[in-house]
């Protein structure tokens, strides 16, 4: 499992990382990205969906659980589980679609709950850390089943 590990400067460079590991994603990947609040996990999302052809506005999708981006080059799921920590079990088949084999899943917040899919379909785990100011610790570990 090659492990990578990156400080970042700023958003920018932040969604640079994030598109070189979306150019090796597939149809039917998921990507489990944590990190604190604030931490730029959804900056990582979006640097990913920029270099899918994602072209629409990437935005976290605390409050609806899951957004999906249809206009690039494949379908791309955005779930946070954010919501979900403590709470009862969430039927596997709510987020069957957005983590279905069509389509590239990132998921925020998995430690929050289980993430209702096959193990062998996780690619990597992202974890990201406040270094202070803009300055992000990114740790991509790949091939993370």
């Amino acid at each position: 499992m090659p492990v990578r590990t990156a400080e970042t400067r700023g958003p920018a460079e932040t969604e640079t990382l994030a598109a070189g590991l979306a150019a090796r994603l597939a149809p039917g990947d998921v990507v489990l990205v944590s990190g604190e609040v604030g931490a730029g996990k959804t900056t990582f999302v979006r640097g990913a969906c920029r270099a899918l052809g994602v072209r629409g506005r990437v935005t976290s999708p605390t409050f609806t659980l899951a957004r999906r981006y249809e206009d690039g080059r494949v379908p791309v799921s955005h779930l946070d589980l954010y919501r979900l920590e403590g709470a009862p079990p969430e039927d596997p088949a709510v987020l069957e679609e957005d983590l279905g084999p069509g389509r590239i899943a990132f998921v925020e917040w998995p430690e929050a709950s289980a993430v209702p899919t096959d193990p062998g379909r996780i690619v990597a785990r992202v974890l990201l850390e406040h270094r202070g100011g803009d300055r992000r610790a990114v740790r991509i570990e790949e091939g993370a089943a």
